[in-house]
């Protein structure tokens, strides 16, 4: 079953402020929907996104790439 969440129960849940949440969804960072003037969540949706995110995407958890130019100096 698909679970909507308001943008404060999100805001609570990813410990974002609601401003943030806004910012993101309108620019379609994060999945969301407006009705009316309010925005809703589908939960799966962004437990899907940070998973996805958690998959490597980030390229300073990548595992034997220097970040500095510290760590390419011999």
């Amino acid at each position: 079953m698909v679970h909507f969440v308001t943008v404060k129960e999100l805001g609570q849940y990813l410990k974002l402020s609601e401003a943030t949440l806004y910012k993101l969804a309108a620019s379609g960072k994060i999945p969301g929907f407006k009705i009316g003037d309010s925005w809703r969540f589908d939960m799966g949706e962004v437990q899907k996104l940070i998973r996805k995110g958690r998959k490597g995407n980030n390229k300073y958890k990548k595992p034997g790439i220097p970040h500095s130019k510290k760590e390419v100096t011999p």
